[in-house]
Parts: structure tokens; C-alpha cells; sequence
């Protein structure tokens, strides 16, 4: 790492850079980087065209919002390569789930609902719902990369699939208040009385219920409770989530992130039979 562009992006000199792991899917440089005064801050570089797209989107993300539930920024160096830098609070001393506690997932889900209720900034993107909803009509086209995960027969898609195109075309997705739209345990913390999102390259305007939709499978992926042991969620939207992974866990690894097609199918484990129990298909 070039400790000269890290110093121009904080303001302040730095001393050592330690690369970090994390638990991040995507190929982008993750760092903690101590300053001259003893304390740190958490870096993450891109690496290529596509994660410089992303973190671009975060940091303009970060200009437009400022709350206790993110961290802060502390700095910024894009010279236009495709490896830009972003630098925000270290919260690698915070406890990152899981395990979860019943009472952590609904810090989690009130910390939703606060996101939902900040006030709208200028420039906010709009939701492409096209880029959430649609899982199931891919599967319908499609429906081997499906059926080759074995969580479903041919039979047992085809009693469902009506079901689930129905219930997905009528849910609403667009709304305007501000959402995450990538709330899962790598992208969270519990920093004192704080709960902490990170990764805020997908957050845009949007229903908040879909936030809260996506984030309960993950929990129970983890050991946590079922999804709806948690909380009340609209159908539609569990039909929704169900879709999304049903029409990607069961694709091609993708080359520079091959820790996404396992957490997806870890994620349909849950959705699917959530959806199945929600929509009254088990009975």
C-alpha cells in the first residue's frame, strides 16, 4: 500500500499499514493503517474497474449521509485510477456477529427503521427493482441452476413457482426512505450502544421492509432464529428474497468473489422454506 497516498487521503502521517482480512466477497485491499499519534483507521482500496464503481458509490453515500449508525468517514483519495481509496473508523474491536443474540436482531431491525426515517438527502439513487425482483421468473425460464442445488424437485417447483411469480409481482419495492439494501452479519457491528452498518455502495430509496426482508435469513443461516420467530414480514417481500437467491445460488462461482454462491445458497436455505411456510405451500 502507498503510505503516501493513505497520508494525503487522512490528512495526518502514517506509520503502519496491516493488512486485514475481514469477511468482505469482493477483491478490494482491506487494511488497518495506525497514524502518528497511535490511533487507527480502517482503508479499503479498489483493485479494479468494478470495485471502484462500488467504493465511488459508498463514498458519495457517505457525503450524503452522517449518523450513528455509520462509521465516520475520515477520508478520501481518487487520482481517477481504479483504485481509489476510502478511509472510515476502525470498528475492527466492535463485536461483528454472528453468534446472534434475540436481542441483537432487533437492534438490527430498529436500526432499519431509524435508516428509513433520516431525512432524504439531495442526489439519493432510486431503487432498480429489476436488479432485486425478477428471481423467480429467471428460474422459471431457467430452472436447472435451480434444481441442481437439491433443496427442490422438479415436481415441487413446479407447485410452487405460480405462487411465487404471483406473490412477487405484487410486492412493492419502491418507496422513498433511505435503505442499506445489503444488511447481513459482514456488514454490521455492535460498537457500544451503536449498531453500525458498513458497505454503503447499495444504499439508495426504496420500501425499508425489503431490508428487513433480505436481512433474517442471514441470521438464521447463522444459528439465530427463524426468520419468523423475529418479526412480521409482508409475503410478498419473502417471496421476493426467496426469488433473488433461488435464481443466483445455483450459478457459476463468480471468478473474483468466490465466497458469494455459497453465502447465497446459505441464504436460500432459509428463504426458500421461510417463503414456502409464509405463503401456506407446506400445507
Amino acid at each position: 500500500m502507498d503510505t503516501e497516498r493513505l497520508t494525503w487521503a487522512i490528512g495526518e502521517p502514517v506509520v503502519r499499514v496491516t493488512p486485514f482480512g475481514g469477511r468482505g466477497y469482493t477483491p478490494a485491499r482491506r487494511m488497518i493503517v495506525e497514524l502518528a499519534d497511535g490511533t487507527t483507521v480502517f482503508a479499503k482500496q479498489a483493485v479494479n474497474e468494478y470495485t471502484a464503481g462500488e467504493l465511488r458509490r459508498e463514498h458519495a453515500n457517505y457525503l450524503r449521509l452522517d449518523a450513528s449508525f455509520m462509521p465516520r468517514l475520515r477520508g478520501w483519495d481518487d487520482d481517477g485510477s481504479v483504485e481509489p481509496i476510502l478511509v472510515l473508523d476502525d470498528l475492527s474491536g466492535a463485536h461483528w456477529p454472528p453468534p446472534w443474540r434475540l436481542d441483537q436482531v432487533r437492534q438490527v431491525l430498529d436500526t432499519i427503521t431509524a435508516i428509513g426515517r433520516q431525512p432524504v438527502p439531495d442526489g439519493m439513487p432510486v431503487l432498480d427493482e429489476s436488479s432485486i425482483n425478477g428471481g423467480w421468473q429467471t428460474v422459471a425460464e431457467d430452472p436447472e441452476p435451480f434444481l441442481s442445488l437439491g433443496l427442490c424437485t422438479r415436481a415441487g417447483l413446479n407447485w410452487m413457482l405460480p405462487t411465487m411469480l404471483e406473490a412477487s409481482a405484487a410486492a412493492k419495492l419502491s418507496g422513498d426512505s433511505v435503505v442499506h439494501l445489503d444488511v447481513r452479519s459482514d456488514n454490521l457491528c455492535f460498537s457500544g450502544d451503536r449498531t453500525v452498518f458498513v458497505d454503503w455502495n447499495h444504499s439508495c430509496l426504496a420500501n425499508p421492509e425489503l431490508d428487513r426482508a433480505a436481512f433474517l435469513p442471514s441470521v438464521h443461516a447463522e444459528g439465530g432464529p427463524r426468520p419468523d420467530d423475529v418479526a412480521d414480514i409482508d409475503i410478498t417481500l419473502v417471496a421476493v428474497v426467496a426469488g433473488f437467491f433461488a435464481a443466483r445460488a445455483g450459478l457459476p462461482p463468480v471468478p473474483d468473489a468466490p465466497g458469494v454462491r455459497p453465502i447465497q445458497r446459505k441464504q436460500l436455505e432459509v428463504a426458500l422454506p421461510w417463503a414456502i411456510r409464509a405463503l401456506g405451500l407446506g400445507s
